[in-house]
């Protein structure tokens, strides 16, 4: 059964077994939505900067930011969000990047929906499941653990192997260069006060 898009011209299949609807995705539409995002201003997402490149890892991968904390899901205008990430993410993806998100300090409003997530991954063209090498998921919660799994099990298996859930900032180090990390000073607060100083060296057993 076919279901209507918040995003025109995406094509939808049967629901599979779960209910779930998967979308086939239309080429052209990512690139009529890349062009719109290039002519459109997109300064109140931007501006919030929850959303950014920060250096790359130890094998010269770009490295992507995202500060859960600063996404106010629930007054953000979520069309702009996502020409914001196309935008941002379209000339990284070309090639292997990884994902480094951090869940320091949020609260339900910082939430996104599943029905939202899910619309996000299945506008995104394949380059973006397979250049993504790895997913980093800092101070994870209970809330995350659960969400990485029903996402990755139903939603998006292509992804599963590269998520990790990391309980400390210092543990980024072991695959990325601190100078090349630039984060909230309120999430190295946070870090230093559940974990403490020096918690972890690059090569140690975790």
């Amino acid at each position: 059964m076919a279901v209507e898009s918040p995003y025109p011209n995406v094509l939808t299949s049967v629901t599979n077994f779960l209910g779930w609807t998967t979308i086939e995705i239309d080429d052209d539409r990512y690139e009529r939505l890349l062009r719109r995002a290039k002519n459109e201003d997109l300064t109140e997402v931007s501006g919030i900067g929850c959303l950014y490149q920060s250096g790359v890892d130890r094998l010269g991968r770009p490295v992507v930011v995202f500060i859960g904390k600063w996404f106010p899901f629930n007054k953000i205008n979520l069309d702009k969000a996502l020409l914001y990430l196309i935008t941002l993410l379209d000339p990284i993806v070309k090639g292997d990047y990884v994902i480094a998100y951090f869940h320091t300090l949020t609260s339900s409003s910082n939430y996104p929906s599943f029905s939202w997530l899910r619309e996000v991954y299945n506008v995104l063209p394949y380059k973006y499941k397979k250049n993504l090498k790895a997913f980093y998921v800092v101070h994870p919660t209970f809330w995350t653990k659960m969400m990485t799994w029903w996402f990755t099990t139903f939603m998006a298996p292509a992804i599963k192997q590269k998520v990790h859930s990391l309980p400390g900032v210092e543990y980024l180090y072991a695959v990325m260069s601190p100078d090349q990390l630039e984060i909230p000073a309120f999430i190295t607060e946070h870090d230093m006060t559940i974990n403490g100083l020096r918690y972890f060296q690059p090569g140690a057993p975790t």
